[in-house]
């Protein structure tokens, strides 16, 4: 019985790093319309919202089926947990990603986003892409110190995020009432998405160490104030013994 829970509980994994991949590909085309105004990209990264679903679905049908095969011990029980979040998260993220490509949809040929305030939407776009990808490895591999990085990167969006949203309500915006209604909708879905990618690097941290984010934040501060001081006295006795 455990070999077969086992195996549903490794399908499960796999399961989410398709999901994962699934997304990180919708982002991908998402952006490409965007920034490229790639109409073939919109209707790519659209399409594949039924391959989104079915993958939820099938990833629920496993979670039930794990919670009632048998009574999981409590690490199998962690895992099945924080992988029913992580579904969410994905499938969140999958969504926004589509918000994005309905938009630059709806616009072409038009442009959705100034052509002055492009750059900002290519860094969050690059810098979504390579949380994206440390999903991935994490997912593969959990890595508790890999996931708590991303919260660089969450910060950096969220600053763009911000200073967009400055700009837009001064003044001084010299661009359409639809383009700032527009740019300020884009800006936000690339935020949630970087909000969810973070969400989802917590619940590996769960997953592997039993601690939530913040905690684990604290631990690792906690360890290097440790280790700092443990320098300075092994500093300290060798000077003394000179």
């Amino acid at each position: 019985m455990r070999a077969a829970y086992r195996e549903h509980l490794d399908n499960f994994s796999h399961d989410l790093i398709v999901m994962c991949d699934t997304v990180r590909d919708i982002m991908d085309k998402a952006s490409l319309a965007l920034l490229q105004g790639a109409l073939d990209s919109a209707e790519d990264a659209l399409t594949m919202a039924e391959e989104l679903d079915e993958i939820r679905a099938r990833c629920s049908e496993r979670a039930v089926k794990l919670l009632a095969l048998e009574n999981p011990m409590a690490q199998d029980l962690r895992q099945v947990v924080s992988s029913i979040y992580i579904v969410e998260d994905l499938y969140r993220m999958g969504r926004l990603s589509q918000h994005i490509a309905n938009s630059a949809r709806r616009r072409h040929p038009d442009a959705v986003v100034p052509a002055n305030y492009i750059g900002y939407f290519e860094e969050m776009y690059r810098l979504t892409e390579e949380m994206g990808s440390v999903l991935h490895d994490i997912l593969v591999t959990p890595d508790a110190d890999l996931s708590i990085n991303l919260r660089a990167d969450d910060d950096a969006v969220d600053d763009i995020n911000s200073h967009i949203l400055r700009i837009l309500t001064q003044r001084e915006w010299e661009g359409s009432v639809r383009e700032a209604v527009e740019t300020s909708q884009i800006t936000r879905y690339y935020e949630r998405y970087a909000d969810h990618c973070v969400s989802v690097a917590g619940r590996i941290i769960y997953l592997t160490t039993g601690l939530l984010p913040n905690d684990y934040a604290k631990k690792l501060e906690e360890d290097k104030r440790d280790a700092e001081f443990e320098d300075r006295m092994a500093a300290l006795e060798r000077q003394f013994r000179r």
